[in-house]
């Protein structure tokens, strides 16, 4: 392999865990991956550590994923630290439930370690589109090379959660919901994550797709096999490639339209060099949720038709929270957490105040035991199926 392509994508059918660096291997060989990565090099691997979940349930980058990054990187000579800030406070005992919650302690027998500065730091980036102040987690300040080791689900407000989604988890736990509010569109909120990827400009990154998460992700959907490795050394470009594995158009995701439209990524997969064949990883029937949102239908004051139409399409395709009431407990997380203080408890379960509402869904996002999730309406499933199909033909047609 010349290790020039764009995006790689290897076969991975478990994680068994010789067959997971194989693959990792394989990947970061066909990307040139390994080029900044030498005796002495500082890594710290951004993991998609969001929830205390067990590896089955695929809500978290898997720890055999995890442990061959850390392996074939300390083969290197380099130093290696794994991190994440999930939804929640940001310091050691709720961190160490994480990390022994997700299986990640199983890095530390391969050379790495996991992180435990717990500090916090402020950028100031004046050239970013909206997020030109923000506070994130100090201990990236100590790498050189940052490595962004995520997870392929579905999500909740963003449709997909993959490598440029995952950078969010450099804002501290209980910081995120803020963020929500201080971006509450779906275009502000996706270019506030770009400019966090372009602030911190991970070198490489590398998506475990040997099974995702689809449903109601990125917490409290269901495993899905896909059975492959990617890697890349630009998110934007991976998560093109796994966005059509899983059946998304690039419109539906608000990450990937931001990027493509700031001219940081290719309008379609077709347009990228790929090692390996991502059509022998389609899922046909991925459960996915997504929806072309405030990134098509932005009002124009001084047009008063096309702000009819936007506000007729924004309400006929906008998903939503909702409570599957026979599963709440009760417990006011989602309260607690909403950025909007739309939620209250009232007679032992979660009732939403939709005036409030941002649509941010931090509450399906953090709830425990799924009881919140996403409904779409019927014209965006009956579109997302009719976008699905005709990406499907494109690919059988080439």
């Amino acid at each position: 392999m010349n290790g020039n392509y764009d995006v790689a994508v290897v076969g991975c059918e478990d994680y068994e865990y010789e067959r997971v660096k194989s693959a990792v291997l394989e990947s970061l060989n066909a990307i040139g991956g390994f080029e900044k990565i030498k005796e002495g090099t500082k890594v710290a691997i951004k993991a998609n550590l969001v929830a205390s979940a067990s590896p089955d349930k695929a809500t978290t980058t898997h720890p055999a994923v995890l442990s061959a990054l850390c392996e074939l990187f300390c083969e290197r000579g380099a130093e290696v630290v794994i991190g994440d800030s999930p939804g929640g406070l940001y310091n050691s005992s709720f961190l160490e439930s994480v990390y022994k919650g997700s299986g990640v302690y199983e890095c530390e027998k391969h050379g790495g370690r996991l992180n435990r500065d717990f500090s916090e730091a402020n950028a100031v980036f004046e050239e970013a589109t909206v997020a030109k102040t923000f506070t994130y987690t100090a201990y990236l300040d100590w790498a050189d090379v940052i490595v962004n080791a995520c997870k392929l689900k579905t999500h909740g407000m963003m449709g997909l959660s993959c490598a440029a989604k995952n950078i969010f988890g450099v804002i501290p736990g209980t910081m995120k919901p803020e963020y929500h509010f201080r971006y509450p569109s779906y275009e502000a909120f996706a270019n506030m994550m770009i400019d966090l990827d372009e602030y911190f400009k991970p070198e490489i990154s590398v998506c475990d797709a040997v099974v995702g998460m689809e449903g109601n992700g990125p917490t409290a959907g269901t495993p899905r096999h896909i059975g492959c490795i990617l890697a890349s050394k630009s998110p934007y470009s991976l998560d093109l490639v796994a966005s059509e594995i899983i059946g998304l158009s690039p419109d539906s995701v608000p990450t990937i339209g931001a990027a493509i439209s700031r001219g940081l990524s290719a309008a379609t997969a077709g347009e990228l060099s790929v090692y390996g064949d991502p059509t022998k990883y389609h899922v046909s029937d991925y459960q996915n949720i997504a929806v072309k949102r405030s990134l098509l239908f932005k009002g124009n004051s001084d047009n008063v038709l096309k702000n009819m139409f936007g506000a007729i399409a924004k309400k006929a395709l906008d998903s939503k929270p909702v409570l599957k009431g026979k599963l709440c407990i009760g417990c006011n997380k989602c309260g607690r957490i909403c950025p909007a203080k739309a939620i209250v408890i009232e007679n032992g379960k979660a009732v939403i105040d939709r005036e409030k509402c941002i649509r941010c869904f931090c509450c399906q996002e953090f709830c425990p035991v799924g009881a919140m999730q996403v409904k779409r309406t019927l014209v965006a499933r009956l579109l997302q199926r009719n976008k699905t199909q005709k990406t499907r033909n494109k690919t059988k047609q080439k």
